[in-house]
């Protein structure tokens, strides 16, 4: 007999994440990292001026604390905040491959190795960090229904004594690397997600990328659907002349307004207070009705307004 699984505290997963499965996880998160890779490969090779080859070295789960590496601060680093969560994305560069997209984006050599960067990253080369997380979370954020909601513009990448005093709210996350390489050299960096970011966006998404468009149709016709099923009130608005406030305050209930001869026949008919239509009021036999005319034009009813009459 199976045994049953234990209820889960909604509280601690909102705050440390759910772990769920291990090789769902994993396969979300490769899922994730293959589809952006073209797009970061793309975006970083428009900037440089040789090509470097960008590989997903590895895919694991991890913690979000052991995003910062210990006793090193010349990594670059930055957090992105998106609409569900402060820490949605963590991108971590390590200085080799600081070091190569200098190289790289200021006209290096490319069969010359790069030198290892020992020291704090200056403020150009954080600059150039920015930049490419940038392309990176733009990449993995994606679009539709499942998109990440990542804020843009992110915030600027930090390193030395800010990357030290930085504290990093810890929880379960998955780790993709990955690795840039180039005849000049080679360097790694890394993407640290939550596993409760992961499985808000992406956890029903391990499969490729015919699949999603194909269930994405599927939900948009399921959708649109149950919206052509909904039921709306729709209103018949019919022009008058003008009134003054005090005329419109003897109004009593019952009172019958008469149309005066000028009066236009035109109506709109709306729903939801959005207008849909441009009607003709009549009559056929004991019932009062509007006629379609044309859908309605706020263009053209403006300059309209415009013209006097």
């Amino acid at each position: 007999m199976t045994e049953l699984a234990q209820p889960r505290n909604p509280i601690v997963e909102r705050l440390l994440g759910d772990t769920g499965e291990p090789d769902h996880l994993i396969k979300a998160a490769r899922s994730l990292g293959l589809r952006a890779l073209p797009a970061i490969r793309q975006s970083l090779n428009e900037q440089v001026s040789y090509p470097i080859e960008i590989e997903m070295e590895s895919v694991t789960l991890s913690r979000m604390a052991e995003a910062k590496r210990a006793d090193v601060t010349n990594d670059a680093l930055v957090v992105a905040a998106s609409a569900t969560s402060p820490d949605a994305l963590m991108l971590i560069a390590d200085a080799d491959a600081i070091a190569l997209l200098v190289s790289a984006l200021f006209g290096g050599d490319p069969d010359m190795k790069v030198s290892p960067i020992q020291r704090d990253l200056t403020s150009i080369e954080l600059e150039l960090a920015s930049v490419v997380f940038e392309a990176t979370a733009k990449a993995l954020n994606g679009s539709g229904v499942r998109a990440l909601s990542i804020k843009f513009p992110m915030l600027s990448a930090i390193s030395g004594v800010d990357l030290k005093k930085l504290i990093v709210r810890d929880g379960p996350a998955v780790r993709i690397a990955f690795t840039l390489l180039a005849p000049s050299g080679e360097g790694r960096f890394i993407v640290m997600m939550p596993q409760r970011v992961l499985l808000l966006h992406r956890g029903d998404g391990i499969a490729d990328q015919g699949d999603e468009q194909q269930q994405e149709k599927t939900w948009r016709a399921r959708f649109s659907e149950e919206v052509m099923r909904s039921a709306v009130k729709l209103e018949a608005t019919i022009p008058l002349s003008r009134m003054t406030l005090a005329e419109l305050s003897e109004l009593v209930v019952g009172q019958v307004i008469e149309l005066p001869e000028a009066a236009p026949v035109n109506t709109r008919l709306s729903a939801r207070r959005k207008t849909l239509y441009t009607c003709e009021f009549g009559r056929l036999g004991q019932n009062f009705t509007v006629q379609i005319i044309e859908p309605y034009d706020a263009g053209k009813e403006f300059i309209d307004g415009l013209m006097p009459r």
